[in-house]
């Protein structure tokens, strides 16, 4: 059955507090994802932002970022009088203002909650909370620098307690969120990131599942060779698994990190699908990415022991890029649905166009590393823009802005799912871009709509192409 999807991150929902949350708005989207006959909401990864503020930097592969707890719905708990509006709310978010700002309430909050049954009840089950508490707690012991320059071991008590707090919060506003936008016939796919964080609880408790030596450094670290993106290739720094001593553990980090995902999404992206067959192993103390090799990587050892133990499971794979034929060959031995990219269609120098994609994939107008396909056509040459022109023109769709056409070339595509970004349904420039790859901190992560009601103009439009191309 053909259906459509949208991609927003959850920080990019509106809100009065500095950042998209899990309060009105959220729901307020929900609804009209509903009433366009949308089937999936996509959505960026949640645990807690890392270096940069990059979702895929995360200190935990299990635990939310506070900052997505809506303080609205706290003070009708009664755990705050009153939950004032960010002064320096706009269409940018400003993570070190918002965190401080949301951190003091949170804090105000924690100090009036008394545990009950649900609390004790999350807590028993969050088997991982209690190193990632330590975790947390320590690093604010050691002026919040990386764990391998910790100075001390110690921590205080209360902000130990405080992390149960917020990550308790965060499921609970997380699922009842998951839950209604369920009711509403509404997937959720969520995003993990194959990789974790150097400075994260993850490797700080698992060190013997990662590459690292005896002082706890890693020996080699995670990227792409020189691609699309960038000439240097994309240095990503983050440890590598051992993949050996994984294997003879019977995978037990990855089979907990897919286990309390599938709790949290419907369906679970999994960024960097091909470092399962082929991983680009770059030394420790690089500047670059290019003095790396390929290593084989665990595939269909690995799958055939997640699917053995977790049958239900529903993967995507995030296939992009120079692939060898030995990548899609392990995708599609899983069933797992590939992407593909309207930007990339085109091929890097536009000479030659995929008209035609293949049925079994998603279609996507872009993701969170592409500009908006507007941003993207108006950075193009001008020989590039008559190209364009001409391909959407050969295609027969037609549209007000390359934006509009790349929709409809994507809706009505063969691809079982088409999952389009928010921003080009908003025909946005390069002012909604979420990430440039290979760059850090702002504007990354930044971008926020202000209010809904643009995206609500549009609904009607929206529900007509979804209904046209046979995919409401």
């Amino acid at each position: 059955m053909r259906q459509a999807g949208i991609l927003m991150p959850v920080f990019s929902l509106p809100a009065n507090h500095g950042i998209g949350d899990l309060g009105k708005s959220a729901y307020d989207f929900v609804d009209l994802v509903a009433r366009a006959q949308f089937k999936i909401w996509q959505i960026l990864p949640l645990n807690p932002a890392g270096y940069g503020e990059s979702p895929y930097q995360p200190s935990s592969s299990f635990a939310g970022d506070e900052v997505y707890i809506n303080l609205d719905l706290l003070v009708e708990e009664g755990l705050l009088e009153e939950a004032p509006a960010f002064e320096k709310d706009s269409e940018f978010i400003n993570y070190s203002a918002v965190r401080a700002y949301k951190r003091d309430l949170l804090h105000q909050a924690f100090k009036k909650f008394i545990p009950d049954q649900d609390y004790q009840e999350f807590v028993d089950k969050a088997f991982w909370l209690d190193g990632y508490a330590k975790f947390i707690a320590r690093k604010k012991a050691n002026d919040n620098k990386g764990w391998l320059e910790w100075t001390t071991l110690e921590y205080d008590e209360e902000e130990y307690q405080y992390q149960f707090f917020v990550q308790y919060y965060f499921a609970k506003q997380w699922l009842k969120l998951k839950d209604y936008a369920n009711s509403k016939g509404i997937i959720i796919m969520g995003d993990m990131p194959i990789y974790v964080g150097l400075d994260s609880a993850d490797v700080y408790d698992n060190k013997e599942c990662f590459l690292l030596d005896q002082t706890g450094h890693p020996t080699s670290v995670a990227g792409v060779p020189p691609d699309y993106f960038s000439e240097d290739g994309q240095l990503w720094g983050n440890p590598l698994y051992d993949w050996d001593y994984l294997k003879e553990h019977d995978y037990s980090f990855w089979m907990k990190r897919l286990s309390w995902n599938k709790d949290l999404f419907d369906i679970i992206r999994i960024d960097h699908f091909r470092a399962f067959d082929t991983y680009w192993k770059v030394p420790a103390g690089e500047t670059t990415a290019r003095n790396g090799e390929w290593i084989l990587g665990p595939a269909y050892d690995f799958f055939d022991y997640v699917y053995d133990k977790m049958p239900d499971l529903n993967l995507v794979a995030e296939d992009l890029g120079d692939l060898r034929p030995e990548v899609l060959e392990l995708k599609d031995h899983y069933h797992m649905l590939g992407m593909r990219i309207a930007q990339f269609s085109f091929g890097d120098d536009m000479a030659k166009v995929d008209y035609k994609l293949p049925e079994f994939c998603i279609a996507y107008t872009g993701t969170h590393d592409n500009a908006p396909v507007n941003g993207w056509y108006s950075d193009l040459t001008v020989g590039e823009k008559k190209h364009a022109k001409a391909v959407m023109n050969h295609l027969q769709i037609h549209g007000k802005t390359m934006a509009d056409r790349q929709i409809k070339w994507m809706l009505g595509s063969d691809a079982i799912l088409a999952i389009i970004m928010m921003e080009d349904f908003l025909a946005l420039g390069n002012e909604g871009r979420i990430n440039t790859p290979s760059t850090i901190g702002a504007p990354n992560w930044c971008w926020k709509m202000s209010t809904l009601a643009p995206f609500e103009r549009r609904i009607r439009h929206i529900k007509h192409l979804l209904k046209t191309y046979h995919r409401a």
